[in-house]
């Protein structure tokens, strides 16, 4: 057994942290809330709380609700006369700006179609300024003016996400940079937030704040200083400096929370600090909480009730008979019946998660795990929902996975994120270590008939699957297959004579040569197929062909035999539903029906099987199934036959069960159920579960196509409810933990995590919202200061409507009669699938050209984007007026959503991109752009690296790259390296040997926003020595995640998993470009101003270095030598 005392002193701070928040919760008022985003204007504060607005006088009182709306109303902005509150709401779905009367009154709806908003603020004159990249093609968050007919005014600047002007109305202090999207503290990675000043006339925006290395945000102008939010002295608190960035003086000392969302009025600023709204005095540099109480009925934290709760699954368990199915969701199980029976609530407590619930072999009780403890420990629950649970592990300290009890219910075999395999005595409760990986969690977890052996499959050191099988009694482990090749799924058969397993052994290409367009790379599909090994030496496999030595069996005899038999009993013990049947007195249990009813099972019961393995030479008695390759996986056993998930890829992938019946006769697959997500075998092999998206078929274990009709578990009646309270509480414990257990680094950072978990339970009581809850979890992880660390998804409130916006794919700008089309997308004529509606052959809307009405309607009487609100892909009627001023004219033409008009509007700052490049290049160097790191852009490079791969000069331009992983794929590619070159006799042009190589020069361009794969692409680029990297220093994330620490409600606060290092100049390994960045060799900034006006000095630059490099170092001359002259004297 392993040593705890560690583990239960942690178990035993947590408990008390639980308790300490239970009684937190009792001694905060009902009233409080939790409270966020303050604006201020004269003795008035607007907030929001519950998602909705609220307003407040500045010396605290009761609140009063200014919106109501089903979707959240964030960000408010007082206007400058006190009159008028600007926010983004959700009212129809997308979130917008509105604007309504402070006092109370119907929002009015101030933009349609405004993306990725950042901020909301006002001008000194009353206009409404916000931040957007509406208008961006390479996505930048922009700051427009709104005046009150609607029309629109870009401030001048490529890149600004929030600011304040002067008093004058003159010069702008703006945050450049958005929040880079993951909560970490004390950040200074290349996309840090800094503060810049702009005014009329500059020739250029000029920088603040860059005296500091972290962040400076939340620019604030009142009496010729500028106020902001820093963390200089660690944590986030208000600065104020001079308008040329000197004289920086504190103003707020704040240790415990970081204040956030600051905002002035009349030399007094609000911001957040914990659940509360603090209020600066600037003149009497005095600042306090403002004591605040909602007059709410606090409708998000009434007993929800979950509607559908099919939609909610994240584990599930047959029953040993198949008679029953456990389920969980949002962390709580249930049984449904298979057909007809009681739907039983296992757990009702939403303080408690449960995890992989399954059933033991008798029926009545469960093994799942729970968090009740403070910890994940193995807990065993009536299956019928009556009686207490129990506690099986007391030593958890960290996360648990799988998890199989034995045949015999006196086991379980269960692993951890610690990568390490144990078995724990049910009896007695002890648990024995069986081993711990170093490379991954073990799992195929599978039992032998008689309890005696365990499969299970290990990583090894090349990355294959290894199965191995470890003694019960001896504790003895056995390797069954080598590393040579990936194996995995074991099982062994209902007689415990065989062991079948799937491998992947089937090694061959798809493609057969490198030869040909677009140099095709080798592509290995279908590639498993099964094995078996007989457990005693001399086995026949049932697969052997008859012989004279072996005849066949006459099956049809046997099948004969066994129907003359008697089958008035059960094939196996009955098991327990906790349903009394028939039973009108309690007596009546111990009567002699009981006893004759016993006796009758136990004389029916199988004997099983007593499983002998001659491990000697065990490992070359692998045999393979005489049956086809495919994508196996999921493999499972009945006496006749073999079932396991066929996955079919193409344009559609699919899934198929497939049954193989064992024999050496007509040997192939019956697909038992098309299209499917997963499915299982009961554990007395006679029925089948079948997943198929939310739904559940129970059907016979049969190698036939199964009849689903009447077999679907019926859960359409299916509801529960949850406390809200107790479970956001469940859940921010649960966050905490994971962040624990996932974190990379065991260590934490040096971070005292149970500090942290105390430090911020507090504000958990003061959460009324879901999303609440996600402020808090966003501040918690954050304490750990790694990138990757996002919160995000759960079961937040939305709008109750989804009106989507529609696209014209073109700038709009109000003129006196009509829209005046400022500009169509520009677009690759070559990709003629991706032109902008205008530009679609028969619409041939151009620049200048005035839309006057869209389906009939005037557009001076509703701006366009209004007019197709859910317009897109249908038919919509314009009356153009010709910029020449010839007669108006009807056009028909179908929008586009307002994501595929983010993508035109991308594409054409690529496409614009790639046209500089061939005009300024001359023709020499080519230009490849890719958006991310993901699959989708395999696509991308290919259509654009291939067409261009013979050029002198290459640029690869990751500027915005939000990561992915065919990094490595991508710098596989450029390393190749042409070594021959092969000659035609009628061509100069020699083609070479990597065939399609680019063997010229190379740069990568990478900016503030390179994030994750794409900076290690470009650190990966200078490591290799591929070339020079040009550009701004980068996001500073590669601390690698899964986001796989999933809460009950679907939510995540993800966690850094897996650090990245490398060697210094030094040979001394290093973490690499965590929470810093990858520095470009070459530092060319894309200035704000010089950038909207259409300069990319970045671009220049790389253009610039890759010409003087091609004439300083020309490429080796390709040309074919002279001619060889093989003749002699005698045949010239």
């Amino acid at each position: 057994m392993r040593s705890r005392p560690f583990t239960a002193r942690l178990t035993a701070s947590l408990v008390f942290a639980l308790a300490g928040s239970a009684l937190a919760a009792d001694t905060v008022p009902q009233t409080k809330g939790y409270y966020r985003q303050p604006a201020i204007h004269g003795d008035t504060i607007v907030f929001v709380s519950e998602g909705d607005l609220w307003k407040v006088a500045a010396n605290g009182g009761v609140a009063t609700r200014l919106t109501t709306g089903t979707g959240d109303e964030t960000n408010p902005a007082i206007s400058p006369d006190g009159k008028t509150v600007a926010f983004m709401g959700q009212y129809e779905g997308p979130t917008e700006i509105y604007t309504m009367p402070i006092e109370g009154g119907l929002p009015t709806r101030r933009t349609f179609g405004a993306a990725r908003m950042g901020f909301v603020g006002w001008t000194p004159d009353g206009k409404v300024m916000f931040s957007t990249r509406e208008h961006a093609t390479l996505p930048s968050s922009q700051i427009v003016i709104l005046s009150g007919d609607g029309a629109r005014t870009r401030v001048p600047l490529y890149e600004a996400d929030q600011g304040a002007y002067a008093a004058d109305g003159k010069t702008l202090f703006f945050t450049r940079l958005p929040f880079q999207g993951s909560f970490t503290k004390r950040y200074k990675g290349g996309f840090i937030q800094q503060l810049w000043k702009f005014s009329d006339g500059d020739a250029e925006a000029s920088p603040l704040t860059t005296d500091f290395a972290g962040t400076s945000k939340d620019a604030m102008v009142w009496n010729g200083r500028v106020y902001f939010a820093t963390d200089r002295d660690g944590m986030m608190n208000i600065w104020s400096m001079n308008p040329s960035g000197q004289d920086l003086q504190q103003h707020t000392r704040h240790a415990e929370y970081d204040i956030a969302s600051p905002d002035l009025g009349g030399g007094r600023i609000v911001y957040q600090h914990g659940a509360d709204i603090w209020l600066l005095d600037i003149a009497a540099n005095r600042n306090a909480p403002v004591d605040i109480a909602l007059a709410s009925d606090f409708d998000q934290m009434r007993e929800q009730w979950i509607k559908n709760p099919a939609g909610s699954i994240s584990e599930w368990s047959l029953s040993p008979s198949g008679d029953r199915l456990a389920l969980v969701a949002r962390g709580q199980v249930f049984v449904a019946p298979a057909k007809q029976g009681r739907f039983v609530d296992v757990t009702r407590n939403s303080g408690v998660r449960y995890r992989r619930p399954v059933f033991l072999p008798d029926g009545k009780s469960m093994l799942a795990y729970s968090d009740q403890s403070g910890e994940v420990e193995i807990w065993k629950v009536p299956a019928n929902g009556v009686g207490e649970a129990t506690q099986i592990t007391s030593d958890g300290s960290i996360i648990r996975f799988d998890m199989l009890p034995s045949p015999d219910g006196k086991l379980v075999a269960h692993v951890d994120k610690n990568q390490t395999l144990y078995i724990t005595n049910l009896e007695d409760k002890s648990t024995k270590q069986v081993l711990q990986n170093k490379f991954e969690v073990p799992g195929d977890l599978s039992w032998s008939p008689d309890s005696k052996w365990l499969l299970f499959t290990e990583s090894a050191a090349n990355a294959n699957g290894q199965i191995k099988l470890y003694s019960i009694a001896t504790g003895q482990i056995t390797d069954l297959t080598t590393d040579r090749f990936n194996s995995y799924s074991p099982q062994f058969t209902p007689d415990g004579k065989w062991i079948y397993f799937i491998s992947d052994r089937h090694i061959v290409s798809s493609v057969g040569s490198p030869w040909g367009a677009l140099a095709p790379q080798p592509y290995f599909d279908r590639k498993s197929k099964l094995y078996l090994i007989a457990c005693k030496k001399g086995e026949r496999s049932p697969w052997r062909p008859s012989d004279e030595l072996a005849p066949a069996k006459d099956e049809k005899k046997d099948d004969k035999k066994e129907e003359k038999k008697p089958d008035t009993k059960p094939d196996t013990k009955p098991e327990y539903t906790g349903e009394k049947k028939d039973e009108p007195k309690k007596d009546d249990a111990k009567g002699e029906d009981k006893k004759d009813a016993t006796k009758d099972v136990k004389k029916d019961e199988k004997k099983v099987p007593d499983v002998v393995i001659d491990l000697d030479g065990i490992a070359a008695r692998i045999e393979e199934v005489p049956f086809t390759n495919g994508n196996y996986v999921g493999l499972t056993i009945t006496d006749k036959a073999l079932f396991f998930i066929d996955t079919i890829r193409g344009t559609e992938t699919k899934s198929n069960l497939l049954a193989l019946p064992i024999g050496n006769e007509k040997i192939e697959t019956k697909t038992v159920a098309a299209d499917i997500n997963s499915y299982d075998l009961s554990l007395d092999r006679k029925k089948l579960v079948i997943r198929k998206r939310d739904t559940f078929s129970i059907v016979d274990a049969n190698a036939a196509p199964a009849e689903m009709d009447g077999k679907t578990v019926d859960l359409s009646r299916w509801r529960f409810s949850l406390t809200p309270v107790k479970e956001w509480r469940q859940m921010y414990t649960d966050a905490w933990r994971l962040l624990r257990d996932y974190f990379y680094a065991p260590n934490m950072h040096g971070v005292n995590w149970n500090k942290m978990r105390d430090k911020y339970a507090p504000l958990v009581e003061r959460v009324r919202t879901r999303a609440e809850l996600n402020d808090v979890l966003g501040q918690l992880s954050g304490e750990l200061s790694t990138l990757h660390h996002f919160v995000q998804g759960g079961d937040t409130r939305g709008p109750s409507d989804d009106v989507a916006i529609a696209s014209l794919g073109a700038e709009l700008v109000r003129d006196a009669v009509g829209y005046r089309v400022e500009r169509v997308y520009d677009f690759d004529p070559d990709e003629p699938s991706a032109v902008p509606p205008l530009a679609r052959p028969g619409v041939d809307v151009v620049a200048g050209d005035i839309i006057e009405s869209i389906n009939g309607v005037p557009t001076l009487a509703a701006e366009p984007a209004a007019l197709l609100r859910g317009k897109a892909g249908q038919q919509v009627l314009l009356r153009v007026k010709p910029a020449n001023g010839g007669d108006s004219r009807d056009v028909i033409v179908v929008p586009v959503n307002m994501g595929d008009a983010a993508d035109m509007r991308y594409t054409e700052w690529q496409y614009t991109r790639r046209k500089i490049v061939e005009e300024q290049g001359k023709g020499e160097i080519g230009y490849v752009h890719l958006r991310n790191m993901g699959g989708g852009e395999i696509t991308r490079w290919t259509k654009n690296f291939f067409p261009v791969y013979n050029r002198k000069g290459l640029i690869v331009d990751v500027r915005r790259n939000t990561g992915g992983n065919i990094d490595s794929w991508i710098l596989g590619q450029l390393i190749r390296k042409p070594w021959m070159y092969w000659a035609s006799r009628v061509s100069d042009e020699s083609s070479w040997n990597m065939q399609l190589a680019f063997r010229g020069h190379m740069v990568v361009l990478c900016d503030q926003f390179t994030a994750s794969d794409g900076e290690a692409f470009a650190e990966g680029f200078r490591r290799l020595g591929l070339g020079k990297v040009i550009g701004m220093r980068t996001w500073g994330g590669e601390v690698w995640l899964s986001a796989s620490n999933r809460l009950t409600d679907n939510g995540a606060a993800t966690a850094g998993e897996t650090g990245v290092f490398g060697p210094d100049g030094d040979g001394k390994n290093i973490w690499l470009i965590e929470g810093h960045g990858v520095d470009p060799d070459i530092v060319v900034d894309n200035l704000p101003h010089a950038t909207f006006k259409g300069e990319d000095a970045q671009l220049a630059a790389a253009i610039k270095h890759l010409q003087e490099t091609i004439a300083a170092k020309p490429l080796p001359d390709a040309k074919a030598p002279k001619w060889p002259d093989k003749s002699i004297e005698n045949n010239r």
